[in-house]
Order: structure tokens, then sequence, then C-alpha cells
């Protein structure tokens, strides 16, 4: 199937005002947020901007520079950043605002930038979860806090940038940044809120109820554009209040994620009626777990589970990646060694999880069709 690289061969010498943009593009744009922009793109107090494809020469001489870290580190990254500075449509357009704020003490992972694509709209930005375990664990805060510290950021980002650009706004995201990109297009200027046309939210997940039934959200509602994989599990965390499109992917599971793993046609996605089983047994599993919860009891499992991870010196999620095998030797080391009221909150807490997954795969292995022999 094709991907958004077959789509840069049909469409990147067209720019934006020859050939409309559309979900495609705000999915390419979506994973450049996740590259080391920092140095490279004005800041949020710079004045100016700098072209893709200056930005990306750029980046590529400073990839050569020893510890450079490119990015979330797809093996598809570097093509990436090679055929957008190569194409007409994205090589002209303008950088400017670049934002990227970490703090382990209050727990916020944020980071954003704007581009214009002219044609008479800027897009706004927001960077999903990285691979940092203060990032993860900011997702996770979503569980029992009504506002994490990246959505207050949005908000201040939106409000101080809407009046720096002329025209229409675009703001999108993958991941936690189409969260962060609905929450802060909900609660900015209400003559901000007139001037956002579009709202891109790629896989993202979604809001308390109280949320979702807020004016702000009513306000902008219709002009969110949701997408969301077949074998979808982050985007169908808590409630939305939105429909999304269900697109195909070539991955397999939790790495539909993945937006390089997104089919294409042309102009837009490749679409499926629903999402796999599967899919929808993870999610109920995890409904179903977390309503047995009140917030103060879900506040107690994450901030156990996040000091058993600490306890580890677990940094990363890619410290999975280079040697799972150490790291979970670490943390079932950890989880000995922690005091029993965690070690007790964990237990039990997980202990539900499996009973909640035992509930919910029965009724689906049942429903299987026998084999005829």
């Amino acid at each position: 199937m094709a991907n958004m690289f077959d789509y840069l061969s049909w469409r990147g010498d067209l720019d934006f005002n020859a050939s409309p943009f559309n979900a495609i593009d705000n999915i390419i744009l979506s994973q450049l947020s996740y590259f080391t922009l920092d140095g490279i793109v004005p800041t949020v107090q710079d004045k100016g901007s700098i072209s893709v494809a200056l930005a990306v020469r750029i980046f590529n001489e400073k990839s050569k520079e020893p510890g450079f870290k490119l990015s979330s580190q797809f093996k598809e990254d570097p093509d990436l950043i090679r055929a957008l500075g190569a194409s007409k449509r994205f090589g002209n357009c303008e950088l400017f605002g670049f934002v990227n704020h970490i703090d382990n003490d209050i727990e916020v992972q944020f980071s954003a930038f704007c581009i214009s694509t002219n044609d008479g709209h800027a897009f706004m930005v927001f960077r999903g979860t990285d691979s940092s375990l203060v990032g993860w664990k900011e997702d996770f805060n979503m569980c029992f806090m009504d506002v994490i510290p990246s959505q207050i950021l949005a908000v201040e980002y939106v409000e101080k940038m809407a009046p720096l650009v002329k025209g229409k706004l675009r703001i999108g995201g993958h991941s936690k940044g189409g969260n962060l990109a609905i929450y802060a297009s909900s609660h900015c200027k209400k003559k901000i809120q007139k001037r956002i046309s579009e709202i891109y939210s790629n896989d993202a997940p979604g809001f308390s109820e109280k949320e979702i039934q807020s004016p702000g959200f009513l306000a902008v509602k219709d002009k969110i554009k949701s997408f969301v994989p077949q074998s979808s599990i982050i985007g169908m965390l808590m409630r939305n209040g939105w429909k999304n499109k269900i697109i195909q992917s070539s991955q397999n599971g939790l790495m539909q994620h993945c937006l390089y793993s997104w089919d294409v046609s042309y102009n837009d996605f490749i679409y499926t009626d629903k999402v796999t089983p599967v899919s929808q047994i993870i999610n109920k599993t995890i409904h179903d777990w977390f309503i047995k919860y009140d917030n103060s009891k879900r506040e107690h499992f994450i901030e156990a589970l996040y000091h058993l991870l600490n306890a580890a010196e677990l940094k990363s999620t890619t410290d999975f990646e280079h040697s799972w095998f150490s790291v979970t030797g670490r943390i079932l080391k950890s989880l000995n060694e922690v005091d029993e009221p965690t070690k007790k909150i964990i237990k039990d807490t997980l202990g539900e999880l499996f009973l909640s997954i035992g509930k919910n795969i029965e009724p689906f292995m049942k429903s299987k069709p026998k084999n005829q022999g």
C-alpha cells in the first residue's frame, strides 16, 4: 500500500495553491514535530522564520555532530526530512515559533511549531508524546487530572502565536499532540476560535465527559477532523465527542500508531468501516478496568508505577528497545524493594486488569467460528 512517501512523490511538485492542504499533509507535518528542531527553527521569542528547505540543510549538518538525537528515531525519519527539503510543496514553507519544554518536576513535555503553508493559512503543530518517561507520565496523568500542564501551555501557545500570523489557522498533532490541538482550540479566545478552519487529531486520546460538554468544545466540535488506524488503542482512550475516520494501516497492533504506516491514495487516506475486534476488546478492557477506580485510586496507582520505574532507573521508553531484558530485571528487582503499600497498589490494580482482560476476551473467543475439518 502507498504511504506518505508515495504521496510526496505524487504531490511534492505542487504547492498548496495548486493542490489544497489535506489530511496527508497534516500527518507529514505532525511527524515533523518529533524532529530535533532546537537551534534551527526560530523560537517563540525570536523574530523571523526559516524555510523548510534551509532548516533541512541545517538539520542534516547538525545530525553529523556527535551525540545529536535525530528525532523519534523511526527508520523512515532520514528519508522524510530529505523528501521535505527537496519538495516544492513543503520546501518553500516557513517555519517559526518553535518551543520545546520538558520539566520533570511538574511532569510536562511540550513542544510545538508554526508553519506558513503559503495558502492564506498557518498550521500550528503540537508534538505528541516523545520517548521520555516524564512524557508518558504526563499522558497517564490525564486519567485523573482535569487539566495537565501541556494543555495549559497549548492554550498559551495558540493565544501568543495567533496574533503574529495573518489569515486562517489550522491546528493539529499526533497522539497527545492531537489532544492538545483540540484542547487549545476549545479554550482559546473566541476571536481566535473564529479564525480556526480545521483541527486535526491523529490517533489522539479523548477527554472527560465534562470537557466534551463544555461551551468551548462545542464551539469548535464541527471543525475537528479525527483519524484513527483500524487497530487503534491510543486514539480510543477516554471519551471523545467527535466522529473518527478509520484508516487502513500496513502495520499490526500498537505499531499502527506510527504515522508512516497509514495507507494513502492520492489526496486522502484509505478508509475502512470499523476498528478491528482486537481494538474493541482492548479498549473495552481498559474502560472496564478504569471505571472501577475513582480519580484518587487512579492517581495512587500511576504514582506508584512511576515510582517503580524511576527506582529501576528507567529514563525513556527506548531503554526497553535497547535492553529489554536488563530493564525488565531492574523493574522486578525494584518491585521487591519498594515499600509494601506501593507494592500492594501495583499488584492489586494489575490483578484487576488481568481479570478484565479475561472477562472481555472470553465472549470474543466463543464467537469465533470453529475451523471446519
